[in-house]
């Protein structure tokens, strides 16, 4: 039996189906991404995006949707669903009556006396979707026939009906290829089977409509070219796969090529498994070199912060990953990113994760010595790199403690900006900053002591700073007040902000923060920032907070990191609690982590959602399946697994 599954109730019920969707991607950076139903609701849904060099290596739509009909007796009946402002047309979505996830999605229609289930597989190794349909009853003999709707174009634009686009057709071996534009591979359309055939009739489909993109205020309509029709009988028991793809395949290969990758995927029978197959879909290796992607579908692949705290969880966290896939990994980042690892970023703390990776990498059982002699010179050079007069955008001050200011520039994770101004700007010390900064120059003088020049230079300089954060730390952000740590401190003084960044001091390996005061700021925190789906971004006791993530892309930004609640919170929350309160906690941490699975139906099927409304019911928002939460929560099973009460 599926993992996850739904019912005809559930599923024509547009409501319902339409806020569910379909994830799949590979390791060569493609994706397929649309609603349980086929209907797409985002500029980013279709059945193949690709990730294209040629273009900067950005991802680009190709195929937008692929239509069913079935012709019986000469009464048609059309399976497919798109919107054009309020109306849909066709309406498929009503003779739905099953779908399933895993291993890949399948649905079932049923219309009248027929069944025909519809498997959509996008091919682990290649930029390739097939999908495979089976007639399953019929009464007699059913035509099908399938409409192809090709983009073209990056997955955040739009494109429209034009006199540049390049619409005739090239015959090949079981169907045709199309390349719209220049610049562009050919997609390769074509069926595994003689008895199909093609007919091109070109025609622009005007105005099609993607709700959610209306829904927040976005450009939202667009014209698809459908460039003609592939038709093919079939009776009860047979089955025939189409496939689309940049490489020309052999149609005689193709039933057996889908029927080997699905097998290959293997089956989903447990949470554990859901989150190794996530933890895999996040984990690319275009042109063999791995990367993390932060979150499909329209969060990119590489990016510094996102692929440094997620990194551990997903290659070396449960049932999955290697040493080797962490450093290599880990050594793409350093080569892509030296700019912001060395010279300037606007998130002054992402360098400083470095060191947790390491930390987190050791205690998977690296050996310090490998390790330091392998990366130290790297994280010897982040920790320099703040010293006076090295970035413009952060720098070491007097006492020891990192300032981070740019007039108008969000210099940390919460960086939503409204009409070009930071709604959570930050200026000055920021605690998460300098706990990784406190962190950082720690490890990096234990692990210099142990395996470097125990009497350099680099030891002499950097025990001083230490001496001084450890003199200088809570004196500048212990709020007495509030019994918590100040979110940051500017020229005005302490900002009384109740926020989950003070988590971060608690949970870094060299705290700065004296163990007496873990309780009393873990008290505060669960008083005002802990919810059944993440860790909220503000107190909702604030005049500021905004618990629920609706609206325009202004109000949506207002509430980012105004009260949503983050599943990647869970991490530092959960070990500092396992840390202060012991196995006493587990059932707590049960209860936080055990609501992403009742979720998993929701949102992106069988995926960990970006970020919640900080008020209940906490509904799904965000990229819908994100590298962070996904990390967390292995994490999170993997700390729960080790603190189980005897």
């Amino acid at each position: 039996m599926a993992f996850l599954k739904f019912n005809k109730s559930e599923l024509v019920n547009l409501s319902y189906s339409l806020k569910r969707e379909i994830i799949c991607a590979n390791k060569t950076g493609a994706y397929c991404n649309t609603s349980i139903v086929t209907c797409n609701t985002r500029r980013y849904h279709g059945l193949l995006a690709v990730t294209l060099d040629r273009f900067g290596g950005d991802k680009f739509l190709l195929l937008s949707a692929l239509d069913e009909t079935l012709t019986v007796n000469g009464k048609q009946f059309h399976l497919g669903i798109h919107c054009y402002g309020d109306i849909y047309e066709p309406r498929g979505h009503k003779y739905v009556v099953d779908f399933s996830a895993d291993p890949v999605p399948q649905i079932t229609y049923k219309v009248g006396e027929i069944i025909i289930t519809k498997t959509i597989l996008l091919v682990p190794d290649s930029d390739q979707v097939m999908v495979k349909y089976e007639l399953v009853e019929a009464p007699a003999k059913v035509r099908l026939t399938l409409k192809p709707f090709l983009a073209f174009r990056n997955i955040h634009a739009l494109t429209f009906q034009n006199d540049a686009a390049c619409t005739t057709g090239t015959p090949v071996n079981g169907g045709v290829s199309y390349r719209l534009y220049p610049g562009f591979p050919d997609l390769y359309l074509q069926m595994n089977t003689k008895s199909a055939s093609y007919t091109e009739e070109g025609y622009w489909y005007r105005g099609i409509t993607y709700s959610d993109e209306y829904r927040r205020g976005f450009d939202c309509r667009e014209d698809l070219y459908m460039p003609g029709r592939f038709e093919v009988d079939l009776k009860p028991g047979d089955s025939v796969v189409i496939s689309a793809g940049i490489q020309e395949s052999e149609p005689s290969g193709l039933k057996r090529k889908f029927s080997s990758s699905v097998k290959g995927l293997g089956n989903v029978t447990n949470n554990v498994d859901q989150l190794i197959r996530n933890a895999d879909l996040l984990i690319t290796n275009h042109n063999n070199r791995k990367k993390i992607c932060a979150g499909f579908s329209w969060m990119y692949t590489g990016l510094l912060r996102e692929t440094l705290l997620a990194l551990p969880g997903l290659a070396l966290g449960v049932g999955r990953g290697t040493t080797k896939e962490f450093e290599e990994i880990l050594d793409n980042l350093i080569a892509d990113e030296q700019e912001r690892l060395f010279r300037r970023t606007t998130q002054v703390e992402a360098p400083l994760y470095m060191t947790v990776a390491l930390q987190k990498y050791i205690y998977s059982g690296a050996s310090p010595e490998y390790v330091w002699k392998k990366y130290g010179v790297v994280l010897k050079g982040i920790i320099e790199s703040y010293a006076p007069g090295e970035r413009k955008e952060v720098s070491m001050q007097p006492n020891g403690l990192l300032w981070a200011q740019m007039d108008h520039v969000a210099l940390s994770w919460m960086n939503a900006y409204v009409n070009g101004e930071p709604v959570t700007e930050r200026p000055g010390y920021q605690i998460e900053t300098n706990s990784f900064w406190y962190n950082a120059i720690c490890f990096a003088l234990d692990m210099e002591k142990k395996f470097g020049a125990r009497d350099g230079a680099f030891v002499g300089k950097w025990s001083a700073v230490k001496a001084l954060i450890e003199e200088n730390f809570m004196k500048v952000f212990w709020n007495p007040a509030n019994r918590c740590l100040a979110d940051y401190v500017d020229c005005n003084g302490q900002n009384q902000d109740v926020r989950p960044n003070q988590l971060y001091a608690l949970w870094v390996d060299f705290s700065p923060v004296p163990e007496e005061y873990f309780q009393t700021i873990l008290h505060v925190v669960d008083n005002d920032l802990v919810t059944r789906r993440g860790i909220r971004s503000l107190s909702p006791r604030d005049v500021k907070y905004r618990g629920v993530y609706e609206g325009s892309q202004v109000d949506r930004d207002l509430a980012y990191h105004q009260g949503c609640a983050f599943p990647f919170l869970l991490e530092p929350y959960i070990a500092v609690s396992f840390k202060v309160k012991g196995p006493a906690f587990w059932k707590k941490a049960q209860w936080l982590t055990e609501g992403f699975y009742e979720d998993l139906a929701k949102h992106g099927v069988g995926a960990f959602s970006e970020l919640y409304d900080g008020d209940p019911p906490h509904e799904a928002h965000g990229a819908i399946s994100s590298a962070l939460s996904t990390a967390a929560l292995i994490v999170a099973h993997h700390l729960m697994e080790i603190n189980k009460e005897d």
